[in-house]
């Protein structure tokens, strides 16, 4: 998705909400450089990554919110990333809204903290709510576009949603 959309910039500044085990924090250091700087939170423990400041705590707790807002120290976010999930029960109607409000906080975040240009990436499950979602997300947004990853399985619900320099 970064080579097709140029998701990450030299320099820029990446929040990766559900960032365990590290996969999208490698990445985004790799395209970010030295120059700039990856904050990674999930309430799961991750391998440490040089370069990247992770927090273990729960982002849709206070104290969570807290520490990436003292690691950010007033800077602009180029890139919000969000793989967080829900502990997964097998019920689609206790486990879909769950995944809805995770990724409502993180676009609620990005919409707080991202610069003009920035973008929010965010990983979605189709089914009830996302429409809805996505419908919020072209109106927060001046461009929204939605990816299905190459690695997913054809019949996976799974997809991102992209989208681009929120409406300030």
């Amino acid at each position: 998705m970064d080579k097709r959309d140029g998701i990450f910039s030299p320099a820029g500044v990446v929040v990766d909400l559900g960032a365990a085990p590290g996969g999208w924090s490698q990445l985004a250091l790799k395209r970010v450089g030295k120059a700039g700087a990856v904050i990674a939170i999930d309430c799961l423990e991750m391998e440490p990554i040089s370069g990247v400041e992770f927090i273990q705590d729960d982002f849709t707790e206070q104290s969570g919110l807290q520490a990436v807002e003292q690691a950010l120290a007033g800077r602009e976010v180029d890139v919000v990333l969000s793989d967080m999930a829900p502990n997964l029960s097998g019920h689609a109607a206790i486990d879909q809204p769950a995944a809805i409000y995770l990724a409502e906080l993180a676009a609620d975040f990005a919409r707080q903290r991202l610069s003009k240009t920035g973008c929010f990436l965010v990983k979605m499950f189709q089914g009830e709510g996302f429409d809805q979602f996505r419908a919020q997300l072209l109106r927060d947004f001046n461009k929204v576009i939605t990816r299905k990853p190459e690695a997913s399985r054809s019949a996976s619900r799974e997809c991102y949603l992209l989208a681009r320099e929120p409406v300030l």
